[in-house]
C-alpha cells in the first residue's frame, strides 16, 4: 500500500496518508460507500453530472460541520446537474442524525467507515487515525477528476471561493 507523509498535519504534526494521490485529469477512481440508509453509494451513482466530493474527518466535529453545512447551501443553489457528496468514516447512523440534527438536504452523506474504499482509491486515509484528511474533488461529467484542493492543516477549512469557482467552470463545460 502506497503511504505519503508530510502532505497534511494535524495540530502541526506530521500524518501518513494511505493510498495513491488522484490528480486533475485522470478518470475518477471508483468507490462503495454506504448511504445513510445503508444502501451501497458508488462514484456510477453519479454519472453524467458534476459531482463535488467533500472529504472530511467527522461531521461531529467544529470544522467539518462548518464546511458541510457551507456546502449544503451552496449545493442548494446548483441545479440537477451537480451534486455534492460528503464522505467521512463517521457511521451511517450517526450522518443520519448529524444531517437531521441541522437541516442538511442537499448534500448527500455517506460512510467509508467499512472498507475505507474511498479513503484509498483516493489517497485520503489518515494511517494514524483511521479518518479521512480534508480534501475537495470535482468530477467532471466524463468521470475524470477536474479539481483537488488537499487542505495541508486537517483543522482548517479549505478555500470555499476557489472550490466554488473551479465548480461553475467544471458545471459549465
Amino acid at each position: 500500500m502506497t503511504e505519503h507523509k508530510g502532505l497534511i498535519t494535524f495540530k502541526g504534526n506530521p500524518l501518513t496518508l494511505l493510498g495513491d494521490q488522484v490528480a486533475v485529469g485522470q478518470q475518477a477512481p471508483a468507490f462503495t460507500v454506504l448511504g445513510n440508509d445503508l444502501a451501497p453509494v458508488t462514484l456510477a451513482d453519479f454519472k453524467g453530472k458534476t459531482l463535488l466530493i467533500s472529504a472530511v474527518p467527522s461531521l461531529d466535529t467544529p470544522v467539518c460541520d462548518i464546511e458541510t453545512r457551507r456546502f449544503n447551501e451552496e449545493a442548494a443553489k446548483l441545479g440537477p446537474n451537480v451534486a455534492v457528496l460528503t464522505v467521512s468514516m463517521d457511521l451511517p447512523f450517526a450522518q443520519k442524525r448529524w444531517c437531521g440534527a441541522h437541516g442538511i438536504t442537499a448534500v448527500k452523506t455517506a460512510s467509508d467507515h467499512r472498507e475505507a474504499s474511498f479513503g484509498l482509491a483516493y489517497g485520503v486515509l489518515i494511517k494514524e487515525l483511521r479518518l479521512l484528511t480534508r480534501t475537495i474533488f470535482i468530477v467532471d461529467k466524463a468521470g475524470k477528476i477536474a479539481y483537488v484542493q488537499r487542505v495541508g492543516e486537517v483543522t482548517h477549512e479549505p478555500d470555499y471561493a476557489d472550490v466554488l469557482k473551479a465548480l461553475a467552470k467544471v458545471s459549465a463545460s
